[in-house]
């Protein structure tokens, strides 16, 4: 449609699908992104949750990562969730040997946070920004953040203050999986900082 706002799904590996279709049910225009030339011609960029080490890799070996390092420096609106989180933290505290994450988020993450035993499971998260109803928040061998920076606004926690989301300027990062809940609030507010970047 015309005027409509144009942002990619990094479609190296992970949860590509459900992203698009969310971003596209609020009315996006979703380009789907494996090369520095798709990287160009979107306004925002979501990081899918799937494996953080085998998108680090992958988007070396599709000469990916220093266009979205740049794009990120640039300030282009970004939202990783799960391991999309981890590849916008600039510390990843227990990487595998060599992984890389882009950066651009003073933030510092715990990959398998939860551990093995409890591959996922779900909670209701009060998110003040985003007002009522509270979230409902699937983790899927999730990480956290352990450590955040000065610049880094913190939007919601764990009972026991466990850090689950957060966003500093135009990039946001939740551990959950707002996408498999059909959860749009997230989604929605990452648009509007693309919007008003376009606008700006």
């Amino acid at each position: 449609m015309a005027g409509s706002t144009r942002v990619g799904v990094l479609a190296l590996q992970g949860d590509v699908r459900e992203h698009a279709a969310l971003l596209a049910g609020l009315g996006a225009d979703v380009v789907l992104v494996r090369r520095p030339q798709e990287l160009a011609a979107v306004d925002g960029l979501v990081i899918p949750g799937g494996e953080s080490s085998v998108i680090d890799k992958l988007s070396r070996i599709f000469g990916m990562r220093e266009p979205i390092r740049a794009a990120i420096t640039a300030g282009l609106p970004v939202y990783g969730t799960c391991a999309g989180l981890i590849l916008l933290a600039d510390t990843v505290l227990d990487g595998i040997d060599g992984q890389q994450s882009f950066g651009g988020m003073d933030i510092a993450v715990r990959r398998n946070a939860f551990g093995r035993q409890t591959e996922s499971f779900e909670t209701e998260i009060a998110v003040p920004v985003l007002g009522d109803p509270p979230v409902h928040a699937t983790f899927i061998r999730a990480p956290i953040v352990e450590r955040v920076g000065a610049d880094v606004d913190v939007l919601a926690s764990l009972a026991d203050g466990t850090v689950v989301a957060v966003q500093q300027g135009n990039l946001l990062g939740t551990s959950f999986h707002p996408e498999v809940d059909g959860e749009t609030r997230f989604h929605a507010r990452f648009l509007e900082s693309v919007r008003e970047r376009v606008a700006g």
